[in-house]
């Protein structure tokens, strides 16, 4: 494990333990519009301080909430709260995610948490994907269901349209509402579709850790799925009906 992976490990079980000790009602107010175009809340703030203490010595970070933060050659990309609507709920499937890009433009290392149970993913350096749970010392492959019954579609209340098409050819799906947790999850369910825009800091770490994975990118969609002909099933819908 290398050591930025490890500072990020150490950030998030900060923040896990901060939200274990008390769920403080300040952290409900908003802010600010932040970098990402959403309000930040004062939640989404306590996480990136965190970040930023742990992660600020291995370049500058570029955050959804406050944009560039320190300097450095390399960029690291994070999102603090991802899920943030679904932490304000608590309800729990909200996460972190961040990803190191190295002075050449390559992707040094990601990682994803799921701070509602501890899941913890990480990848470096282009090699295998990891799998694990905070204050743990214990990793190994990702989890993977060969028969998953459900995907997941990130942003379906905004494509109606679709959501039809998929219940019409039987591909079943839920709808979470943290898309870097939902990528983190490719491999136990059965698809993984976003519809909107693409943010970097949406996106960064989740797909790097759907390598091996079938991956479709588009500006407007995301498809991930361990299964080729359900990416394929899929775009096809989008593109034959135009949604």
């Amino acid at each position: 494990m290398t050591d930025f992976i490890q500072a990020c490990i150490q950030a998030n079980e900060e923040i896990s333990q901060v939200i274990k000790d008390s769920f403080d009602i300040t952290w409900f107010e908003k802010t600010k519009i932040g970098a990402g175009g959403d309000v930040s809340s004062k939640f989404d703030l306590m996480a990136e301080a965190i970040f930023v203490k742990h992660l600020g010595s291995f370049g500058q970070i570029e955050s959804e909430e406050s944009g560039l933060i320190g300097e450095g050659q390399d960029n690291i990309i994070i999102d603090p709260i991802d899920g943030s609507s679904n932490a304000l709920s608590l309800f729990p499937y909200f996460g972190t995610s961040v990803a190191k890009v190295n002075a050449d433009g390559l992707l040094d290392a990601a990682i994803v948490c799921n701070l509602s149970n501890s899941d913890v993913f990480f990848t470096s350096k282009g090699k295998e994907v990891h799998q694990g749970k905070l204050f743990s010392k214990q990793y190994h492959s990702p989890y993977t269901v060969p028969y998953s019954e459900i995907g997941l579609f990130e942003k379906a209340y905004q494509n109606s349209s679709l959501v039809k098409l998929l219940h019409d050819e039987g591909l079943k799906f839920r709808a979470p509402g943290a898309i870097a947790l939902s990528l983190a999850y490719a491999r136990t369910v059965k698809y993984v579709l976003f519809m909107g825009k693409f943010r970097i800091y949406d996106f960064a770490a989740g797909l790097a850790l759907c390598e091996g994975l079938e991956v479709i990118v588009e500006e407007d969609y995301v498809i991930v799925s361990k299964e080729k002909k359900i990416a394929d099933k899929i775009e096809q819908l989008i593109k034959e009906n135009n949604v």
